[in-house]
């Protein structure tokens, strides 16, 4: 994966090893999973570097849409093995600042503003599943594998529960949670774990290629969008939700953004965000 972003040219902007950052001219933004000799088996200071990149890049305005990734064969086994069983010898509330900080980093990316898009390479076991959920899309190949695998080792899946759950159902999480199973190919499809499955050989090009389609839509519009699935998800269809619903819509016309996208496609030319 990182070979491939380097052969487009694109800038590795990140201080640290543990994740990557490569932004292309287009405004997709990578974040590259760099921990491969562990399957990208995230820590606490992985985590929290993790969330930093997604708040800086909330307000940078030349970043439209998030790819995220692993480095190597696989996206993500979860935690690291070695890091909980060291956690598992400290104290309540040194293991509670410690989840905090894992949930921040699920809400984070769960409520970021602009699209996001989990890139699923091989496997992603526990809270590397988390990390898919809470992405807007995600889509892998014949070889994703993906296993809610926590009961088998005496963890649950705690801080990830809810981002799962809005993902697949509560009667898949029922399931998958409990019985550990491995999902792949187009079971992985039918649970809601993944969009789509895509070819191997040209797995990076091709969500790519939908990273870029993405880019190319008004920003303010999928802020928008995204802010209306976060509000309207589970709610009933009241008189609350018709009213706000009518007020986004009122607003958006309104808008420099809304004005500008009706014009240029009534005049048959690139709008001004392109």
């Amino acid at each position: 994966m990182i070979e491939h972003l380097k052969e487009k040219g694109l800038n590795n902007r990140s201080p640290k090893e543990s994740v990557q950052q490569f932004l292309s001219k287009e405004g997709v933004l990578f974040l590259v999973m760099n921990r491969p000799e562990v399957h990208n088996a995230f820590n606490s200071s992985q985590i929290l570097f993790l969330t930093e990149i997604l708040e800086e890049a909330e307000t940078n305005n030349d970043v439209k849409v998030v790819v995220l990734t692993g480095a190597g064969k696989n996206f993500c086994s979860g935690g690291d093995i070695n890091y909980m069983k060291e956690m598992g010898n400290n104290s309540f509330e040194e293991n509670k600042e410690d989840a905090l900080n894992l949930a921040n980093l699920m809400l984070t990316l769960n409520e970021f503003p602009k699209p996001t898009i989990a890139q699923v390479n091989g496997a992603a076991f526990g809270g590397g599943v988390g990390l898919v959920c809470c992405c807007d899309m995600a889509f892998g190949t014949p070889n994703t594998k993906i296993c809610l695998s926590e009961v088998k080792i005496g963890m649950v899946p705690a801080t990830i529960a809810p981002y799962v759950m809005k993902a697949i159902g509560l009667r898949n999480a029922h399931r998958l949670m409990l019985t550990a199973e491995v999902m792949k190919g187009k079971n992985a499809v039918a649970c809601g774990y993944l969009n789509a499955i895509l070819e191997e050989d040209s797995f990076y090009q091709e969500v790519e290629s939908i990273a870029l389609k993405v880019a190319k839509n008004a920003p303010q519009a999928m802020e928008t969008t995204k802010a209306i699935l976060l509000n309207l998800a589970n709610q009933a269809i009241d008189d609350g939700v018709i009213d706000y619903t009518a007020d986004v819509i009122a607003n958006v016309r309104e808008s420099e953004e809304g004005k500008e996208g009706l014009s240029s496609f009534l005049e048959k030319r690139k709008p001004n965000w392109n």
